[in-house]
């Protein structure tokens, strides 16, 4: 496909930071090879939208070298576990993990009990035979992006992180991986919180020239997180970005096979976005060009729909308020549900079955409407 001319005056025009949001996405929208005329429509459109807004406000540059210590990628392996490795449980029990919030104050809603809970499968409703709240140790995969015009993680990100994590059990468990081009396991999981302070303090520079490759990021961190999570555990994955949408980078697996990755190894997504005018812009662009490549079917990865899918939830504010917001994202879970059920459906073939947590009309009476977030879907085993 050439690049109609005007694109490349508008280009030629752009500040230098504005190219690289510009150059992203002509190389996405020409790498997913789209069928559609209306991929072009919406190649020119972002890109007049990276002029007109930096025009009206530029954005300095933050290119550093990326580089990563043989001592990271030690310690890394020493926190992967192999697939002989993983305890088996019953491949049979589904698990759920639910988030039960008042609608109107957005309060935790605390105290519920099993047959408080309607839980069914694909409209059938289903036995809970598990129920707990904030007993199961945590296992929680912290997923940095490192690429991209902007750098989300920055020393007031950094330092909330790092308070939030040593608020945690010590049961739980915390590993660090980050992504960009590639994707890379700084630390596996340890309780050892001396340790991911160290790997958060050393995580590596930040590349503007580098793509967010969602689809690479969530493959590998579904991938490792079934292998070496704790098998009796909760499992939370949680990315630090300001980019909640991206096209598939090529040399990678598909959107679509990174998030069936992610809901058949149980975990829960969640983001935490550094939220400025700078990030607002270029996450802005991308989700207008991923909707207007879907024209074209050009495959994508949306972080909100891997949350909503999994019972996750987005959070963000301005980087100085962070420490608050990832406080609340530990304390949301902390206080999930865990629930468990064997299916009515003996069929072990390997489909999605959707389901669906509610609270009892009788339960939420008293404290008016209730919202609760739980993955909508999972994948049955198979024979």
């Amino acid at each position: 496909m050439k690049h109609p001319t005007f694109l490349k005056q508008v280009c030629s025009s752009l500040p230098r930071q504005a190219k690289v949001v510009a150059v992203r996405i002509h190389r996405k929208l020409r790498a997913a090879r789209p069928r559609s005329p209306g991929i072009v429509g919406a190649m020119s459109l972002a890109l007049f939208t990276v002029l007109v807004a930096y025009v009206l406000s530029p954005v300095s540059s933050q290119t550093r070298p990326r580089t990563i210590s043989e001592d990271a990628r030690q310690d890394a392996g020493r926190g992967a576990r192999s697939p002989n490795d993983v305890v088996k449980v019953d491949v049979d029990l589904v698990t759920i993990d639910a988030l039960v919030l008042q609608k109107d104050t957005a309060r935790i809603v605390g105290d519920l009990k099993k047959d408080d809970f309607i839980l069914s499968e694909d409209g059938a409703r289903q036995t809970i035979t598990h129920f707990s709240q904030d007993s199961l140790p945590l296992s929680v995969l912290l997923l940095v992006d490192r690429g991209g015009c902007l750098d989300p993680f920055g020393t007031q990100v950094r330092t909330a992180a790092l308070d939030a994590i040593a608020h945690l059990k010590a049961t739980d468990e915390v590993a660090l991986m980050t992504y960009h081009n590639n994707v890379e396991l700084l630390q596996g999981f340890t309780r050892d919180r001396a340790a991911i302070a160290d790997a958060l303090n050393n995580v590596p520079p930040h590349d503007e020239q580098a793509e967010h490759c969602l689809n690479k990021a969530f493959a590998d961190a579904a991938d490792y997180i079934q292998k070496a999570g704790n098998p009796i555990g909760r499992r939370v994955i949680v990315a630090i970005t300001g980019v909640t949408r991206n096209f598939d980078c090529p040399d990678g697996p598909s959107g679509n096979f990174a998030a069936r990755a992610v809901y058949e190894s149980g975990a829960v997504v969640c983001g935490i976005i550094p939220k400025t005018a700078d990030q607002a812009l270029e996450n802005g662009i991308m989700i207008w060009a991923t909707r207007m490549g879907r024209l074209g079917h050009a495959p994508y990865v949306d972080l909100q729909t891997l949350a909503n899918e999994t019972g996750g939830e987005l959070l963000q504010d301005k980087p100085e308020n962070l420490d608050v917001t990832f406080q609340t994202l530990m304390n949301h879970l902390r206080s999930r549900y865990s629930l468990a059920f064997v299916s009515s459906n003996k069929k072990r073939d390997g489909t999605t079955r959707k389901l669906k947590v509610d609270v009892s009309p009788t339960a939420q009476k008293p404290m008016g409407k209730l919202i609760v977030k739980a993955r909508r879907s999972y994948v049955a085993p198979r024979s």
